[in-house]
């Protein structure tokens, strides 16, 4: 008897080997690519919203009351039935379920989407001043490093000091700088010079001395 079990779980055994990859996992391969599409949206940047920026407010089946506004200088932000909302700080997603709250008063289950249609706050840019030679306010990206800035605003300019540039940084309302040798990032591929950038960094380069 305990041969004919042993024989049957050997047999199994091999049909699995046998069977495609498809056939012997439950999960269709769409839902391998919907778990994969969440996952990527969990580790996706959370944006930060800003004074100056623009935002569009959609309230799905309400078009009478969705709108596109701009953040004020106060932080705020005015939308039909929604007064004076604080938006700066907050994620798209999180003004979103905030304005939902206020709507639940007037609208049966909103449902409210936000998206930023223009990056205008000094919280989203980097700006790049000095001998580069397109200087330029630059919309921050997650992950944003000295290099992708350089590269943006055209390269090092012909009376560049690049080994004496320097980051500008505001963190709680006090001023730091942090000393980065371009040069030794941009001719010699020193790696170890490319600094992770912020949201209202000031990549600054110098002019050389002569």
């Amino acid at each position: 008897m305990r041969r004919w079990v042993l024989c049957l779980s050997l047999l199994g055994a091999l049909v699995g080997l046998a069977m495609p990859a498809s056939a012997a996992d439950p999960t269709p391969s769409g839902g391998d690519s919907v778990q994969a599409q969440a996952a990527l949206a969990a580790l996706a940047p959370q944006y930060r919203i800003g004074p100056g920026d623009t935002l569009q407010v959609f309230v799905w089946r309400n078009p009478e009351i969705s709108a596109t506004v701009p953040v004020r200088p106060d932080g705020k932000i005015s939308t039909p039935l929604v007064e004076d909302m604080v938006a700066v700080g907050k994620t798209p997603s999180q003004l979103a379920r905030d304005i939902e709250q206020v709507l639940g008063e007037f609208v049966r289950s909103p449902q409210v989407n936000v998206i930023v249609t223009q990056a205008a706050s000094v919280f989203s840019q980097v700006r790049v001043v000095g001998q580069v030679l397109k200087p330029q306010a630059l919309a921050y990206r997650e992950g944003m490093t000295v290099l992708d800035a350089v590269l943006a605003t055209g390269g090092l300019g012909n009376f560049a000091a690049g080994n004496r540039a320097r980051i500008v940084r505001v963190e709680n309302g006090h001023q730091t700088e942090i000393r980065v040798r371009l040069e030794q990032l941009v001719d010699k591929g020193d790696m170890s010079q490319n600094v992770a950038l912020r949201p209202g960094d000031v990549l600054v380069v110098p002019e050389t001395r002569f």
